[in-house]
């Protein structure tokens, strides 16, 4: 199965120059745990709420005066739409991370997370169950 039907389209984005403190709000507000950074609908970073976390909070660093470009990780690794979920989980387990931007060529498209994929999986487990379930013969 093709990322493209698992990918969420409706992805958060920002600038590097946006505030520290807009990005911590807007995740809030949209319900996310990420923001990709992007210039020119381009994917350039990502912040997460775990580098807000880190990198903000536990360093000690004032949020006020911090800005995405700051905080954000720039070393991303992303996918094709149609790459299949079984290359994506492992694009992420090799890698340590949750979320994975799709690009078709230099444009963000969506974003999958590992939540998107144990979801797939776990609705794949409960349809087994259900084939399973039918098949005993009741007693």
């Amino acid at each position: 199965m093709p990322i493209e039907d698992l990918a969420r389209s409706d992805t958060v984005m920002a600038d590097p120059g946006t505030p520290v403190t807009d990005l911590a709000a807007t995740m809030d507000e949209e319900n996310v745990g990420s923001i990709v950074i992007t210039t020119d609908e381009t994917p350039v970073g990502i912040v997460t709420d775990r580098d807000l976390t880190v990198r903000v909070l536990a360093a000690g660093t004032e949020p006020t005066e911090q800005t995405a470009e700051d905080v954000m990780t720039t070393d991303l690794c992303t996918v094709d739409p149609d790459t299949g979920f079984y290359e994506a989980a492992t694009l992420m387990a090799d890698n340590g991370i949750r979320r994975l931007p799709v690009c078709e060529g230099d444009s963000l498209v969506g974003i999958i997370t590992a939540d998107d994929i144990a979801e797939l999986i776990a609705d794949e487990q409960q349809l087994l169950g259900d084939i399973i379930r039918a098949q005993r013969p009741e007693y």
